[in-house]
Formats: C-alpha cells, structure tokens, sequence
C-alpha cells in the first residue's frame, strides 16, 4: 500500500544511473531474474529509489519508485514491490554514510555463506573493500530455523544492518549477500568483484593456502582502485547497453 507523503523528485541524472546500476549487475552475472540495487534519494535522505518488483536487466526510468526508511512504498500504487526492500531501509537508517545498497545472489559468493570453515577474504587488490573478511548474516538467530530466509520485514532488516556494522558487505547464509557503498557507482563496483573475488578464492583454495590482504593492504588497495570508478562503470555501462541492442 501507497503512503501518503510529499516527496520531492529525484534528478532525472540519478533515475538514469540506478536504471544503468540494474543493466550493468545483471550484464555483470551479479543479479539474475533476481536481486535489487536502491540509492538514497538526493533531495530527501530519510527515502531511497528502488525498482518495482521485476527482473533488474529490464528496469526502465518509469520502473523506479520512492521508499521510506521503514520500507513504505511513497508512490508505488497498484505496482508490486520487492518483499525484501527493508534491506535498503534498514541499512539506511543505520547507516548515513552509505548512499547505494546491492543485494544479489551471486552463485560465486553463495557458497561462503554457508562454509563453517572459509568466510570470503580479498585476494586480490581490486577486491580491498572486503578488510579482514565478510561478516555473516544468520537469519535463523531471528527468525528461527523454519523462514524461507527472505529478509520480508523491518525486525529482519534492522538485525541485518547490525551484522553488517560498520563494513562494506555482508554475507547471507543460503542466501548470498548485501554490498554498501558511498555512491551507486562504487556500490556496483564492490558488487560485481565481490563476485569476481568469490571465483578466485575459489580457485585459490584449490592450489591450497591462499595469501590474503593485510589491513594495510585493503586500505591502500581502497585507495588507488575505487577512486577510479569512473573506468569500470563508463565500461560497463556501455556493454550492457551494445547487449541490449544486439
């Protein structure tokens, strides 16, 4: 249901790049038929923009809608909505340094969230963002052992963004994962080589005792690779447009 809220209207600029952030996630292998990207509304931040309920790769600017931080649809009307838009709340409302959410199942990084042994780790320097390895979100220490692991409500929003903390992503056990960032181009970033860094520990643990990052490592690494940003998106935001077109 719709409340009744006056909100003001985002720029046109930032409804183009959250249309951008879904192609290029689902152009990536980060979301699927599934999955969902939101950011801070610029005019107001007690809101977020997010999609209706739909598959990410076929999001359109009339597609994107206004949320409070409590997950109520300000201008949704009959459209369908994300069950788990209280993510994006919860983590805004916990966090006002984070300006994007990712949530994706990436079949890379599920498999860590269930390993009793291995949490995701960086590997790589472009993957510094993960610090000393990716907390993990288990579902059942709230909603007990019989859920379907969908985050459906804001007590299961709010208990995610406690795990979360202060660190860039979080883990999902069965489920896969939430990535914050300051920006929607570096939230899509972090999203995708999260995926990417998944696939090489892998393989790293197969050849066997894989070397991490140090702290000082991921805070350097942080440093000279996200401020670049700009590269990656402009890349990938053109493939996904040229695969739309082919």
């Amino acid at each position: 249901m719709t409340v009744q809220r006056s909100v003001s209207k985002p720029s046109s600029l930032l409804v183009a790049d959250l249309v951008s952030a879904n192609h290029i996630l689902f152009d990536q292998g980060v979301v699927d038929a599934f999955g969902h990207v939101s950011v801070r509304h610029d005019q107001q931040p007690d809101c977020f923009l997010l999609a209706r309920n739909m598959a990410p790769g076929q999001v359109q600017a009339e597609d994107i809608l206004q949320f409070a931080l409590d997950g109520a649809p300000l201008d949704a009307g009959d459209r369908r909505v994300y069950l788990e838009r209280f993510i994006h709340g919860a983590i805004y409302r916990a966090r006002p340094d984070v300006m994007a959410v990712v949530h994706s199942h990436s079949a890379s990084v599920v498999p860590f969230t269930v390993s009793r042994r291995t949490r995701l780790a960086p590997v790589c320097h472009m993957s510094g963002f993960l610090g000393a390895g990716a907390p993990l979100f288990e579902i059942r220490e709230t909603a007990g052992d019989a859920s379907d692991l969908l985050v459906r409500d804001d007590r299961l929003g709010g208990a995610l963004a406690e795990r979360l903390g202060d660190a860039h992503i979080v883990l999902m056990r069965g489920h896969g994962s939430t990535v914050v960032a300051p920006s929607l181009k570096l939230a899509v970033y972090r999203a995708v080589y999260a995926e990417i860094n998944a696939r090489l520990q892998l393989q790293a643990t197969q050849l066997g005792d894989p070397e991490f990052l140090t702290p000082g490592e991921c805070r350097a690494a942080m440093e000279s690779t996200e401020g670049q940003v700009e590269r990656p998106w402009n890349l990938w935001k053109q493939a996904a447009a040229e695969r739309r077109l082919s």
